[in-house]
């Protein structure tokens, strides 16, 4: 029950733009329940809104060990990725 309420506020604030709040509720759930993919992969989304690519990334790779076809871990891997290519340029180029 509280998983659910708490994956529910999660949700509602990535709905309100609050990912950091999102964030926080996410990572509740997880320490009620690690299995739970989506939990993960809605992490991840706000982590990549955040550009927080690292961590979208991890978020990710856990998923794709439980479910490796996981299309919306596989997805927002790729973002993150994409991200942190972007980021490595930007730094090289400074």
């Amino acid at each position: 029950e509280r998983f659910k309420a708490l994956k529910t506020e999660g949700n509602d604030c990535v709905k309100q733009g609050k990912y950091e709040e999102a964030v926080n509720k996410y990572s509740e759930c997880m320490r009620l329940n690690t299995e739970e993919c989506t939990v993960y992969t809605n992490r991840a989304l706000c982590y990549l809104k955040l550009y927080k690519y690292e961590e979208a990334k991890q978020d990710c790779d856990h998923v794709l060990q439980i479910e490796d076809s996981n299309i919306k871990a596989f997805y927002r891997r790729a973002l993150a990725y994409k991200g942190l290519q972007v980021r490595k340029k930007n730094m090289a180029g400074i």
